[in-house]
């Protein structure tokens, strides 16, 4: 199986170095590695033409996770091309196949922006679902916790490990890591139990969503262990929003970039102290019962 790497740019809402999806050459024909949501299809069609390829020449779609950036657009390939199979967690397979409640609790939270971020959330049949077990189309895939309890990352023969957000943020040049944590099942212990598996695979490359390949990928995830850490201890003793904010952003400048606001459409650090409150919160209530 050969993958340039490069990743294909989504183009979210106009803005490059966003989300990131990949084409992978499967023994059974293309696929990608995520969607983008169905708000990007017109640019990931016109990145598939320049690879000399149709959206209808894909045969599957492998989804690291099922939130809308990464997998939003599923439904609607599928129904424009029955063909395409899809593969996704066990638990993730049932808001695939019914996404009712996902685009309930996405449009709570993004009102009236959600059909501009997202555009049409559809459904895929039931029949071209496949829950995903420990390999699938030549690579091996796995559970990837932490950011979300649906995640899964994949591991290719050729050393490229498809991380989806299990490795973090981070868009080049800055070398800055940020843990996107939102709610509403962040899991400090299980993210470190991912990286853990990340790190054992020994990768040759990291492809993430937001952004790009990273060829540092021991350095790149000894450093999301310790942002990932620093996030958890900052909001577990009680830092605000906005310092939160701020001292975050003050450390990307420090490093000479200008990019905070891709950081945080790529990752956005309100919602980051929301899920981390969540998961202090619910940790304190079991370590009180317990």
């Amino acid at each position: 199986m050969s993958n340039s790497w490069d990743p294909i740019d989504t183009l979210h809402r106009g803005f490059d170095r966003v989300v990131a999806i990949y084409l992978v050459d499967t023994p059974d024909g293309p696929a990608l590695v995520d969607t983008g949501p169905t708000s990007t299809l017109p640019a990931v069609e016109a990145a598939l033409a320049a690879r000399g390829l149709a959206l209808g020449d894909l045969r599957h779609l492998l989804l690291t996770h099922i939130h809308l950036d990464h997998a939003g657009a599923s439904g609607t390939i599928v129904r424009r091309h029955p063909h395409i199979q899809v593969h996704v967690s066990e638990i993730g397979a049932p808001h695939v196949v019914d996404p009712s409640r996902l685009e309930k609790s996405a449009r709570m939270l993004y009102l009236d922006e959600f059909d501009t971020l997202w555009g049409e959330l559809a459904p895929v049949p039931q029949e071209n679902v496949h829950a995903l077990g420990s390999e699938v189309l030549g690579l091996e895939c796995f559970s990837a916790i932490g950011h979300a309890k649906h995640h899964v990352a994949f591991f290719g023969p050729d050393g490229t490990l498809y991380c989806g957000d299990s490795a973090g943020v981070r868009i080049e040049p800055a070398r800055h890591i940020v843990a996107a944590s939102p709610p509403p099942d962040i899991d400090v212990e299980g993210w470190h139990r991912t990286i853990d598996e990340l790190e054992r695979r020994s990768p040759d490359r990291l492809c993430i969503t937001h952004f790009g390949v990273k060829t540092d990928p021991a350095d790149h995830l000894r450093r999301l262990r310790e942002r990932l850490d620093l996030f958890a201890e900052r909001i577990g003793s009680g830092m605000g929003l906005d310092e939160f904010v701020a001292l975050d952003r003050a450390e990307l400048a420090a490093q000479g970039s200008d990019d905070a606001d891709l950081y945080e459409r790529a990752g956005s650090l309100v919602q980051s102290h929301a899920g981390l409150s969540r998961y202090w919160t619910k940790r304190r209530e079991r370590e009180a019962n317990a």
